[in-house]
């Protein structure tokens, strides 16, 4: 695939092709089923959000908090919550213009890639959505290390957030083979400030939806600013 791929198009999830946080609408998504405590980890889940937003999140103390409640159910249970998650929360948000820009790289030939720093449960399917083969997310433990098994509660790996996302990166195309030279270009698609480090290793970063830090930012080096849900 790398032989033939021109360009490496690297894409953030939330707020970036969907006009949402899925990690977030997950937490709220608990409440509504009733299998998290609705006051004291609705607060923690906001508290969570605003630092990512702030850029000071502990992502492991975050990572942890987020995936406790999955150790106590069975993954078939967690399936068919999430399939309504699906249903419910995220496939209306699944926008044609996304859509267009995923398929436009796809139809080039480009390899692609989403990156981002939710979880693997909650992401796959999403990225299943969007015709997506290749994830990198922050791993989550099984209980025998089978991705079929059920989860621990604990975070595996290196947590794709922040210079981590370079780091699961690297390893992806080192296994493939290749490297950042290897393409002509390479596209990363972000809202977030917290994936600059990200957005400055590729050769064509483009500031989709930006926050106001990112947008101040890629302004100040004349990076490409697209505003993908403008008419959302």
């Amino acid at each position: 695939m790398t032989k033939t791929a021109r360009n490496l198009a690297l894409f953030d999830l939330d707020h970036t092709l969907i006009p949402t946080d899925s990690d977030h609408e997950w937490g709220r998504f608990m409440v509504k089923l009733g299998i998290v405590d609705a006051d004291s980890f609705s607060r923690e889940n906001d508290r969570f959000y605003a630092d990512y937003q702030a850029g000071k999140l502990d992502i492991h103390a975050y990572l942890r908090a987020m995936l406790t409640p999955l150790a106590k159910y069975s993954r078939r249970q967690l399936d068919d919550w999430h399939e309504l998650f699906m249903h419910e929360v995220i496939n209306p948000r699944i926008l044609p213009a996304a859509r267009a820009l995923v398929q436009e790289h796809q139809e080039a030939g480009d390899l692609c890639c989403i990156v981002t720093a939710t979880n693997a449960f909650i992401t796959a399917p999403i990225a299943e959505a969007f015709g997506i083969e290749t994830l990198i997310a922050c791993e989550v433990e099984t209980t025998d290390g089978h991705p079929d098994s059920p989860y621990t509660g604990n975070p595996m790996g290196v947590p794709s957030y922040r210079e981590g996302k370079i780091v699961r990166v690297q390893a992806w195309l080192d296994s493939l083979g290749c490297d950042w030279t290897s393409f002509a270009h390479s596209y990363f698609y972000s809202d977030s400030h917290n994936d600059i480090p990200l957005l400055e290793k590729v050769t064509d970063p483009v500031a989709t939806n930006p926050d106001e830090k990112l947008r101040e930012y890629a302004l100040a080096r004349g990076w490409r600013i697209l505003e993908l849900f403008q008419s959302t």
